[in-house]
């Protein structure tokens, strides 16, 4: 019997060596604007938007599939193949545009610190300084395994919004039939939350993060049957939360007309409709997810960039060795800070639209994947198959589509 236990307990371990670039990767979809958005999205439209999940599941589960299998067959980060297959010029380009897409999720991070602690009558003058020197200190200080644990461990905190959502007492048959029934619509506040919804669930920096991440951990080829179920439990996690967040809005604040301003007003408003220790829950999962964010957003920028440009990149590296690294960090956590803390910018919007416009970024950033991950002489044997092609085209024309919709709708009757 122990020798039994012994030889499964090997088989296990290396599997459990592997995991963690799938799930940490999809939970962060679930930050302070993925939290915000799928509020807005459930309070404003009830179930109406729940279609858009079934269909980035995929989307997100093959997008992220791309990148760990590109960086397994290849031993390096999306941003160094950009570079060596189409030059600096591109990859400057690219950059700036994840520059761009991400000071505005790192922003939308710190906007949920502070909605999450206005709960509890905290300021943010107060809140988004101390912040940004624990997420600092947490990242120079600790080892990159030391924080690759506390990742999953915060992992397991979404599970606060399923029960809120259960507390909430929602019809499950509606609610999953919603899943598979589109209702698209030309309303312009419904295409920017759809685009909102897409952006916030399959990100520019997630592109780069996934594959920076399995090579970091210097994983190999043989890993990618594990690393493939890794990816594809965690982009289905990362979905199953959100279905549950949305739900949770739609049934209570929804069917009882209740706007709301940002996820703090989510955790606030349901309260009296589904119970305080609901609300309590939500507010906290909020603070959790932003944290979560705002500590692995920042990291990933600095990792990508100086890695595309040929710095020393790298938790492992002393400040000394990387000054690039650690000083594009502390640039892109002030930035974010800094606008949030600017009182002329409210949280809902920096929460709520920089989604929307990290899926329009996403756009020329999914051109490169699917060129690279279709490459015969980079990848040989890795590459794409032709149902996982249909999939990037498809994603790639929902967001186009939806894009164009909601530039059309701004010049309609409403």
């Amino acid at each position: 019997m122990r020798n039994l236990f012994k030889s499964r307990l090997g088989r296990i371990l290396p599997i459990l060596a592997i995991l963690g670039p799938g799930i940490i990767s999809g939970s962060v979809d679930n930050d302070a604007g993925g939290i915000a958005t799928y509020s807005v999205a459930g309070a404003s439209f009830g179930l109406s938007l729940l279609w858009v999940l079934f269909i980035t599941t995929f989307s997100l589960a093959i997008t992220q599939e791309i990148g760990a299998r590109m960086g397994l067959a290849t031993g390096k980060g999306l941003a160094s193949l950009i570079r060596e297959k189409f030059g600096i010029r591109w990859t400057t380009f690219i950059m700036v545009v994840l520059l761009i897409a991400n000071i505005g999720t790192i922003a939308a991070e710190f906007a949920g610190i502070a909605s999450a602690l206005e709960i509890f009558n905290v300021s943010k003058y107060i809140s988004i300084p101390l912040s940004v020197l624990l997420v600092y200190f947490l990242v120079t200080k600790g080892s990159f395994k030391k924080l690759e644990r506390l990742f999953l461990l915060l992992s397991v905190f979404y599970l606060v919004y399923i029960v809120s959502a259960f507390m909430s007492h929602p019809n499950w048959g509606a609610a999953v039939g919603s899943l598979v029934r589109p209702d698209f619509s030309l309303n312009k506040n419904y295409l920017i939350t759809l685009i909102a919804v897409i952006g916030t669930t399959i990100t520019p920096w997630g592109q780069f993060f996934i594959q920076d991440y399995v090579v970091d951990k210097k994983l190999t080829k043989e890993d990618l049957n594990p690393e493939r179920a890794d990816v594809f439990f965690g982009s289905f996690i990362t979905n199953f939360i959100s279905f549950f967040i949305i739900v949770a809005c739609a049934v209570t604040l929804f069917v009882h007309n209740i706007t709301i301003a940002d996820a703090k007003d989510a955790a606030i408003a349901l309260e009296p409709l589904a119970g305080k220790f609901a609300g309590i829950l939500f507010g906290l999962g909020l603070l959790n997810a932003s944290l979560f964010g705002a500590a692995l957003v920042p990291v990933s920028t600095s990792y990508v960039i100086t890695e595309a440009f040929g710095f020393e990149s790298g938790l492992n590296f002393s400040f000394n060795e990387a000054p690039e690294f650690y000083g594009l960090f502390a640039f892109s956590l002030l930035i974010g800070a800094l606008l949030v803390i600017a009182p002329f910018l409210p949280l809902l919007q920096i929460l709520f639209f920089t989604q929307a416009i990290n899926a329009v970024l996403l756009l020329p950033i999914l051109v490169f994947v699917y060129i690279l991950s279709n490459d015969k002489k980079l990848l040989n044997g890795y590459r794409n198959s032709r149902l996982i092609n249909i999939i990037v085209i498809i994603t790639f024309i929902l967001i186009a589509v939806s894009s164009i919709a909601l530039l059309v709708s701004q010049f309609l009757p409403q």
